[in-house]
């Protein structure tokens, strides 16, 4: 199964009241199969983004154990750490990366950046977690 993960995240001030938003997708049926919003309280952006994309990707997983995911963000940071193709020099970023790569494991997932624009699905799940400064899953 292949499956995508539009992930983003957001913060009210940098750092300020943060949240992290997912959107799981079946690759071949372009089907939304999950929206995952995760309230992280005061935190950076970059914080925000991680645990965005961390929680799609749990949820890819709880979706299909050997899913091959595609993840989708407009956080170049985030895709670049996660890529290997930039070194992760501040701490917090270090641990939200080894996170991710426990959630990952061996199994296939691949990053790419995309425009803001091209990412308003995650956005809008982000920005809901905000506003209602609470995790939710739908």
């Amino acid at each position: 199964m292949k499956l995508i993960v539009e992930a983003d995240g957001g913060s009210r001030g940098n750092p300020g009241t943060a949240a992290g938003g997912a959107v799981v997708i079946d690759l071949e049926s372009g089907v939304v199969l999950v929206e995952v919003g995760v309230y992280v309280g005061v935190a950076t952006n970059n914080v925000a983004e991680y645990r965005g994309m961390i929680a799609g990707l749990q949820c890819a997983f709880e979706i299909h154990n050997e899913a091959h995911v595609h993840v989708r963000m407009d956080s170049k940071l985030v895709v670049e750490q996660m890529s290997g193709r930039w070194k992760i020099k501040h701490p917090d970023m270090a641990v939200l990366a080894s996170e991710a790569r426990s959630v990952i494991g061996s199994r296939p997932v691949t990053f790419e950046w995309v425009p803001r624009a091209e990412n308003a699905r995650a956005d809008a799940v982000a920005n809901r977690a905000m506003d209602a400064q609470a995790s939710f899953r739908a």
